[in-house]
């Protein structure tokens, strides 16, 4: 039975312009991996409403669950959560379970919970909120769809609070054989090892070393006995 899918959105000026480096991809994409969800595709989008709704919508009926990153802090460019509620058609206000959980933060830390800070309380109608043991300010989940923050710190607490919640599946393994020979040498090979391991994904990935070319092959799967197959078959007919 084949693992449930997962999509991510990365919302950002600040990821396109190259001024920061998405690492909260690459998190989501090992923890998925560990809890046997299959992460098929990314999107980064710019902080442009139609594009954010556009694509949320898109994803959101493509694959079994979705995870966003970025856009819902307190300043005037964080409009994640409007355009999620309306590529949802749900009304957004500011929801009192979230405004009590941020007016207690605020008054531990001596700071006023102002206009700027109340807009991270704005929470679409029936969504469900995500833990912040971080800095607070909630996530939430609106149907297949788990909204989050961009700061790895807090999108990496709130994964971890929304992933026990999810329904997983077998996790992905994987074996790496390191091949001294090119591409063009082994395609043929790797061609017809992944005609007769139809279940596995075999990818190519080269690399060259004081001028001598090789490869590294990865043989990916859910059957560690498939796996096992595939590579000594592969080191067998390579001579390795």
């Amino acid at each position: 039975m084949a693992n449930p899918t997962a999509a991510m959105l990365v919302i950002g000026d600040e990821i396109l312009s190259g001024r920061t480096r998405d690492s909260n991809m690459h998190f989501l994409a090992g923890e998925l991996t560990k809890h046997g969800i299959d992460l098929k595709e990314v999107r980064v989008v710019s902080d442009d409403a139609p594009a954010i709704e556009t694509a949320v919508k898109a994803l959101s009926q493509a694959y079994d669950t979705v995870f966003t990153s970025g856009g819902i802090g307190p300043t005037h460019d964080d409009i994640t959560a409007d355009c999620i509620a309306r590529a949802f058609s749900r009304p957004i206000d500011v929801r009192e379970d979230a405004r009590a959980l941020l007016q207690a933060h605020y008054d531990k830390s001596g700071l006023e919970l102002n206009h700027a800070r109340l807009r991270m309380a704005r929470i679409p109608d029936g969504a469900t909120l995500i833990d912040n043991p971080v800095s607070t300010a909630p996530g939430f989940t609106i149907e297949n769809v788990h909204v989050m923050a961009g700061v790895p710190s807090v999108f990496q607490a709130m994964v971890a609070s929304v992933l026990p919640g999810l329904t997983g599946g077998n996790p992905l393994l994987s074996q790496t054989l390191r091949v001294n020979k090119g591409e063009g040498d082994i395609a043929a090979t790797l061609a017809a090892l992944a005609e007769t391991f139809q279940d596995l994904s075999i990818g190519c990935y080269p690399f060259q070393v004081n001028g001598v070319f090789g490869a590294n092959v990865v043989v990916r799967g859910t059957n560690g006995a498939q796996i096992d197959a595939a590579i000594t078959r592969l080191a067998k007919e390579l001579n390795l």
